[in-house]
């Protein structure tokens, strides 16, 4: 019993908002009240056990995720006709549906985040602390590291070099402006679609947003795979674009790398600014 009022009292759940996903906390009740900001430090995280839990979640998640994606990446890239391969649209598919099994998977644990550009976006909404939003894009970045790793020794050293490792780069015909472009509206995107299906005045007046909230968030990564993999190869996800880069470990890799971490970044300060001003000052009307 302790462990669990432990969990209550400093774990994710202790600000029923801070969590991207609704849980049973947002929905209990039909009456909506808007949650505190997350304090900036949160000492009291740290001696949680839930506050580890949540960020092995967000580690396990990360590596499966470059697992699944960057593998079915592999797949079409080494076949010699595209004729025979998923294509495109099977990537897009995978990248979009594993986020969508990712975040059903570990909403309740850590909020089902996989993402450092979606822990920023929340941290700049004060949906979470300094503390834990540092600690979650460690354990992403080193699960995106890990899986990209498990990948390079199921391929070979070989065979995954020469089809690019699954690394985000800006593709020829295309500009570093360009690229960072796709990054930036591609992120808000992303981040924006996470805001909105997760927003607690939805979720206190529709009880089923919570349950639903990971299918619009998975269709969001698809739709926006769609759009850029001729541009960047959509990378939206800086922890995902790091550990393709370190894994495959090639200069051209590195030479577009910024992109990746400056691009979502500013995408998720933007989506984060339209949600603080837009939505969150909808007035709160109740259906009941």
């Amino acid at each position: 019993m302790e462990g669990k009022e432990e969990d209550v009292k400093l774990g994710a759940n202790k600000f029923s908002e801070r969590q991207p996903i609704g849980t049973s906390a947002q929905t209990e009740s039909k009456d909506y009240k808007e949650p505190p900001p997350a304090p900036l430090f949160e000492p009291g995280e740290l001696s949680s056990w839930s506050f580890y839990r949540a960020g092995i979640a967000e580690f396990i998640a990360t590596f499966l995720f470059l697992y699944i994606s960057v593998l079915t990446v592999m797949g079409v890239a080494k076949s010699p006709t595209k004729c025979g391969t998923v294509g495109i649209q099977g990537i897009a598919w995978a990248f979009g549906g594993m986020i969508f099994a990712l975040v059903y998977c570990t909403a309740g644990i850590s909020g089902g985040h996989i993402n450092p550009a979606v822990t920023f976006g929340l941290l700049l909404a004060r949906k979470l602390s300094l503390t834990r939003a540092v600690f979650y894009m460690v354990m992403q970045c080193l699960g995106a590291i890990c899986g990209a790793g498990v990948v390079k020794g199921f391929q070979g050293k070989h065979t995954f070099t020469s089809v690019g490792g699954g690394a985000n780069v800006v593709a020829h015909g295309y500009t570093k402006g360009s690229g960072l472009g796709a990054e930036i509206v591609g992120t808000f995107v992303l981040v924006y679609t996470v805001f909105s299906a997760t927003d607690a005045k939805r979720s206190a007046r529709d009880s089923h947003v919570p349950i639903l909230a990971p299918l619009p968030i998975g269709f969001a990564v698809f739709l926006v795979h769609l759009a850029t993999i001729p541009i960047t190869g959509t990378g939206i996800n800086p922890a995902r674009s790091l550990g393709a880069a370190i894994i495959y470990n090639k200069d051209h890799a590195w030479d577009d790398h910024w992109i990746f971490w400056v691009g979502p970044f500013i995408g998720a300060a933007l989506a984060a600014l339209y949600h603080v001003i837009v939505i969150r000052a909808i007035p709160f009307k109740s259906r009941s």
